[in-house]
């Protein structure tokens, strides 16, 4: 299970795969499953044909988080790496829920109405994901998680025309991104910020390459700030 988990982490988000790696050694086996979970919730948009069979994947991914909540595990080897997560960092059901819902829209590709409605998609994906790993963690930053979550989200959603048009998505960023940085965060929660530490390279260079990535990545955990 968590070798599946980890194999999919490194293939499909190297960022978070990275980041895992400045997270204490036990800790480990559960972010890599709740990247994982994010993983197989997010490539569902490009796997599919039409929304319909889409939805139906998205149920169950939904279906299956109840029933780990309810004690039945799918024999699926990340739903499995997830629900030992779940149980060894007490992971509440609704962000975990509210991320499979908010990824919907994904489906339908409908641009943003709003920047407010951007904000809360991001808030239930990437905040959330950022909230979720400071608990397996042993910490907890809403506030900063919310903010570095729509920073970073911006930054890897561009150049998304489903993105409002009305406004700079970049500025905006970076103000979400330093009102983040000025929050203190527990020490313990570095390393699900790390990703975030990203977002100033993505807004710069869409395409950066990776070994710039981590470097960036390194230096932010060499210097306790992301």
């Amino acid at each position: 299970m968590i070798d599946h988990c980890q194999e999919l982490v490194a293939k499909a988000d190297k960022d978070r795969y990275l980041s895992c790696l400045y997270a204490p050694a036990a800790k480990r086996p559960q972010l890599l499953a709740l990247y994982a979970f994010n993983i197989e919730i997010t490539r569902i948009r490009e796997s599919v044909s039409e929304p319909q069979i889409g939805l139906v994947r998205q149920q169950w991914w939904l279906d299956t988080i109840e029933g780990i909540y309810a004690g039945t595990t799918q024999d699926h080897p990340v739903a499995q790496a997830l629900a030992r997560a779940i149980e060894a960092a007490n992971l509440p059901k609704q962000p975990l829920s509210g991320l499979i819902i908010a990824h919907e829209l994904d489906l339908y590709d409908d641009p943003f109405p709003s920047l407010n409605d951007l904000e809360g998609y991001l808030g239930e994906t990437s905040s959330a994901l950022i909230q979720m790993a400071c608990l397996i963690l042993g910490s907890s930053a809403p506030e900063a998680a919310g903010l570095a979550g729509v920073a970073f989200g911006v930054a890897k959603m561009l150049p998304d025309q489903r993105a409002p048009q009305d406004i700079d998505l970049k500025a905006h960023a970076r103000k979400r991104l330093a009102e983040a940085r000025a929050i203190s965060i527990p020490p313990l929660a570095l390393p699900a910020f790390l990703p975030a530490s990203l977002t100033e390279l993505y807004l710069d260079h869409p395409t950066t390459s990776q070994f710039r990535r981590q470097i960036t990545l390194w230096r932010a955990a060499r210097n306790n700030r992301f």
